[in-house]
């Protein structure tokens, strides 16, 4: 698939309205291209120009149409990435030059995919834009653990936290956090594990709380790290555990987990 990035110019504002593209933020899901939404796959096989993140899979791409441009504007945790104000411009242009854009997150653009700031991009230049949800990745670790998010009797609230973005991270209220049945999904977790432990413990929760990893979920390579919050940090040092990881933090992993994995292995095969 084509993956060069094409010579754009500007237009005039006034015939922008006449040359401007619509753009459409598609969920892309956990990466098995099998929990993508119908509304997705056509969003996706229509795009002329996807600029698609690093956790989109290989499979999920490979529905774009042959001829379409495949633009990685991916961020990676901790590490190289593209800058929120070059990927703005680069739907903005593209969008600009009259094109079908497709802007593809991994798992719903809503949950950490700086979707706000983006649409913000667009309505400031007066581009219609729309918005096809996906699967988060905390949907997908609970299936692949046979549990739920919420439980009757045991958690009637959810807490989303992620541990890439460590502005604002440590003033979370830990102490609510830390009482029995509490439950959270942790995007990004793996390099906060210590520090997540110790806030936890410091505000009294118990060491023995479950907290489950679940790297890749849903994907051909998925891991699950089974695990209590005291021995947490020890535990992932000891692992294989490679790959984005989520964190959920008061869940352990049901006894059918495994019977779960091998159906899913052979859908796979």
């Amino acid at each position: 698939m084509p993956t060069d990035i094409l010579p754009l110019t500007r237009p005039e504002q006034s015939d922008s309205l006449i040359r401007c593209g619509a753009v459409c933020f598609v969920g892309a899901g956990p990466g098995d291209a099998g929990l993508l939404t119908l509304n997705a796959l056509r969003a996706i096989e229509a795009a002329e120009v996807i600029l698609h993140d690093r956790l989109v899979s290989d499979e999920v791409l490979a529905l774009a149409s042959p001829d379409a441009t495949l633009i990685p504007v991916g961020k990676e945790g901790f590490g190289p990435s593209m800058p929120q104000d070059e990927i703005n411009r680069l739907i903005v242009l593209y969008a600009y030059a009259g094109l079908r854009v497709v802007r593809l997150k991994g798992g719903d653009p809503a949950i950490f995919g700086r979707l706000d700031e983006e649409i913000a991009a667009l309505e400031l230049e007066g581009i219609a834009w729309s918005v096809v949800p996906g699967i988060t990745a905390a949907s997908a670790a609970v299936a692949a653990v046979g549990q739920s998010l919420t439980s009757r009797g045991r958690n009637a609230s959810l807490r989303i936290l992620t541990g890439h973005v460590m502005e604002g991270f440590a003033e979370q209220d830990w102490r609510a956090l830390a009482r029995s049945g509490e439950v959270a999904a942790i995007y990004m977790g793996k390099k906060a594990a210590r520090f997540i432990q110790g806030r936890l413990m410091m505000h009294g929760a118990d060491p023995a709380t479950p907290v489950t990893l679940v790297a890749n979920a849903s994907r051909a390579d998925q891991q699950v790290l089974a695990s209590t919050l005291g021995t947490l940090a020890q535990d992932l040092a000891a692992s294989d555990l490679t790959g984005p990881a989520l964190t959920l933090y008061g869940i352990a992993p049901r006894a059918a987990a495994p019977a779960l994995s091998d159906i899913r292995k052979q859908e796979v095969s």
